[in-house]
């Protein structure tokens, strides 16, 4: 019977070699052994024409690292040979392994170094692109997780604009679009930023980095804000103008839990650090709210900003109102503060002093709009006090909590209202907003007005009740009309 037979292979030891390769590169041991019969193939079929008889064996320790190989040619045994490359004759092939027979494979060590120049060269040259590819791919795999966090790195060089950041194994590019324009560098000074993509590249891989990104501050944050890595302190919104101001919207489910001040920090340390790293930058930290007029009044913070009016929900333009001394803090420099606030709550806001909107007819404002909510036919039907729109939700909780939260009870119950912590100006103002949002239609009406009538008018034919819009009678089908009763 046929068999396969193998002659012993004389060649050195490599597992030094491949323990270094495999060190240098940060390579597995599967793709070692792939890359080097990939390379020693090749090698072969640059030689002899053909691979298909070709075999690599690997030698591996206990943890699976190949600690030596070996190139064969796989021949068969014959009585006469046709193709010497896969063929040897029987003679021959019992000096190699006395007991085969003809049919039987044999195994022959192949000596690579024999190989003329150009099949080495091809052998190395297929190697070496594996092994970069594989390197690329463990270097893929290992840092595309950290797309979307922070790195450190150093600065490198400079080259039309884009910064090239030394990360160690990798390279970082820090373009011009995602640089901060207030940003210096000098060779190998500290540069900590945020991984946006991965790309490869024919040496390796690279990162592509950003300093201006609202995701930078973000993270920056969790470093230095327990509360909200671990959740307590929730950030809602980040809106930047990379080295001149940054707004952060923080909430909390925590009632104890103030958000701003987590992140402020005891006398400000950790604010601070967030600006030491954005190199000065301004953050305000401000109160995140459901309610418009609130939210929009935080996010004009530095300014104090007495009041805001609604001018039209659907399209979210607002009316800010703040003291002459607050204007020009408002609208902040070239406009940075208010833009910013628009992005932040995403209200298209107007900042008057108390002078422009006196010349206003605000009356007529709420005039349109108490309008458009009476002959809108989309408009939604307000049944609980905490769906009014400007409600105290504060009071409306209290109100809640006493068992009023119906619009209606509240209105039956005006005069007698007597919760605590809810004052006679809250009743007031609750009350204004009903009268203002709320259209209340009695129930029945119709129906008893039909009802009526259709007491009034019998069928001539079968006596059956009929109404003035009917023309032929439900019961008996007999038609008929209505005239006016002549003086």
């Amino acid at each position: 019977m046929a068999g396969k037979k193998k002659v012993q292979s004389n060649s050195a030891s490599m597992a030094e070699a491949i323990r270094e390769l495999m060190e240098e590169r940060n390579l597995s041991p599967e793709s070692v052994k792939q890359t080097m019969e990939v390379m020693l193939k090749a090698a072969y079929k640059r030689a002899h024409g053909t691979n298909e008889n070709a075999v690599v064996v690997f030698d591996e320790d206990e943890s699976g690292i190949p600690t030596d190989v070996t190139l064969y040619s796989r021949k068969e045994v014959v009585d006469g040979v046709y193709d010497p490359v896969t063929e040897i004759e029987l003679e021959e092939a019992r000096q190699l392994s006395p007991d085969c027979e003809v049919g039987d494979e044999l195994d022959i060590p192949e000596d690579p170094k024999s190989y003329d120049r150009s099949a080495v060269s091809t052998g190395k040259q297929l190697g070496h692109q594996g092994l970069n590819e594989s390197y690329k791919d463990n270097l893929y795999n290992e840092y595309k997780d950290k797309v979307g966090g922070i790195i450190i790195g150093y600065f490198q060089r400079e080259r039309n604009g884009t910064i090239y950041v030394d990360l160690g194994k990798v390279e970082g590019v820090l373009p011009v679009k995602f640089q901060s324009p207030r940003e210096k560098y000098e060779k190998g000074e500290r540069i900590r930023a945020l991984v946006v993509d991965i790309s490869k590249t024919a040496n390796g891989i690279q990162l592509i980095l950003s300093r201006a990104a609202p995701e930078l501050v973000r993270s920056i944050l969790e470093t230095e804000v327990p509360e909200v890595l671990d959740g307590t302190v929730e950030i809602n919104k980040i809106v930047r103008e990379a080295g001149y101001r940054t707004k952060i919207a923080v909430s909390s489910a925590r009632e104890d839990v103030d958000p701003v001040g987590a992140c402020v920090g005891l006398k400000g340390v950790r604010i601070q650090n967030v600006i030491h790293e954005l190199l000065g930058e301004k953050i305000d930290v401000l109160r995140y709210d459901p309610e418009p007029t609130v939210f929009i009044k935080n996010a004009l913070s530095p300014a104090e900003v007495s009041r805001v009016i609604i001018l039209d929900q659907d399209k979210k333009q607002a009316l800010a109102i703040v003291q002459e001394s607050q204007f020009s803090l408002a609208i902040g420099k070239q406009g940075l503060n208010v833009r910013l606030a628009n992005r932040l709550c995403d209200w298209n806001i107007d900042v008057k002093t108390e002078e422009q909107a006196a010349e206003l007819d605000l009356s007529e404002i709420a005039t349109r709009q108490n309008a458009q909510s009476l002959f809108n036919d989309d408009y939604d039907e307000i049944a609980s006090i905490v769906e009014l729109p400007g409600v105290d939700q504060r009071v409306a909780a209290l109100l809640k909590e006493a068992g009023i939260e119906d619009v209606q009870k509240f209105v039956d119950n005006y005069e007698s209202i007597n919760v605590e912590g809810v004052s006679k100006e809250d009743l007031e103002k609750i009350n204004e907003l009903i009268n203002q949002n709320v259209e209340f239609v009695e129930e029945g009406a119709p129906e008893q007005a039909s009802s009526e009538g259709a007491e009034e008018y019998q069928c001539p034919e079968c006596g059956a009740k009929i109404t003035l819009d009917m023309t032929h009678c439900p019961k008996c089908g007999v038609e008929f009309e209505f005239k006016e009763d002549e003086e």
